[in-house]
């Protein structure tokens, strides 16, 4: 992990997407405090390579709304994340408190990325059934247990999570579930064609988990890896894998 403790900037990111022939990238959270939102905003506004931004928000205080009302006005504001795998509670996803906050996200135009493991899929189908209006992203493919090569019950929750039209899947985070020496696209193909299978290209996205990702493998062994796996589709189809579908889900402005 001490590769991770150190900070990674614009340059940084800059270097690695040009690396893997990378036009356009979405920043997502990831220190849970708004003053990051802030800054990402800001660091996505003075580039053209960032199309926007995937912040954090205070999703059950007493304040949500106004903050989601701050936040969403910000420079290529598109989504924002709660980090619900680190929640203690189980349940989390079912709390008031929280629906109350995701119901909020529509007025403002927000969407929602969904950061869970496994096992909160069942309670994230009746999450999302709450909210048939709003727009999810399911991040890292719920992360499914790879390095025990366990396909259920992941393949049959994410197939039933898919038929909610209003959910896309991020293609991500799969190989730092999986062994971080020794994993090949064979370990990973079982769980990328479960998941195309049940959201189809039109509903998938390539996502990097960059800079985590490193753990595992570089942003460029990634995108190939990714990119090899689908060369079996039509082209309008890796297309859709590749950029219309995160376009689509994060309302990306296409015009730069």
């Amino acid at each position: 992990m001490d590769g991770l403790r150190r900070d990674f900037l614009i340059e940084d990111l800059q270097a690695v997407a040009s690396e893997a022939g990378v036009t356009g990238a979405i920043l997502v959270e990831c220190e849970r405090t708004v003053d990051e939102t802030l800054w990402l905003s800001t660091i996505a506004n003075g580039s053209d390579l960032i199309c926007g931004v995937v912040g954090w928000a205070p999703l059950t205080s007493s304040n949500t709304v106004s903050e989601l009302e701050r936040i969403a006005s910000l420079p290529k504001m598109k989504a924002v994340r709660h980090p619900i795998h680190d929640e203690m509670d189980e349940q989390f996803v079912l709390r008031e408190d929280f629906n109350f906050g995701i119901a909020a996200l529509k007025q403002f135009g927000l969407r929602f990325d969904i950061l869970i493991f496994e096992r909160h899929l069942p309670q994230t189908i009746q999450f999302v059934d709450r909210h048939p209006n709003q727009v999810f992203i399911l991040d890292h493919v719920a992360k499914p247990r790879i390095r025990d090569r366990a396909l259920s019950p992941w393949k049959e929750n994410l197939t039933e999570l898919a038929r909610r039209q209003n959910i896309y899947c991020k293609l991500s985070g799969l190989v730092t579930e999986a062994n971080w020496h020794t994993w090949s696209g064979e370990d990973l193909r079982p769980y990328m064609e479960a998941a195309l299978e049940a959201f189809t290209p039109k509903r998938m996205m390539f996502g990097s988990d960059w800079p985590l990702v490193t753990l595992a493998s570089s942003y460029g062994q990634w995108s190939r890896t990714v990119r090899a796996w689908i060369s079996r589709l039509s082209p309008t189809e890796r297309e859709w894998v590749l950029s219309r579908t995160a376009i689509e889900a994060y309302g990306l402005d296409t015009s730069r």
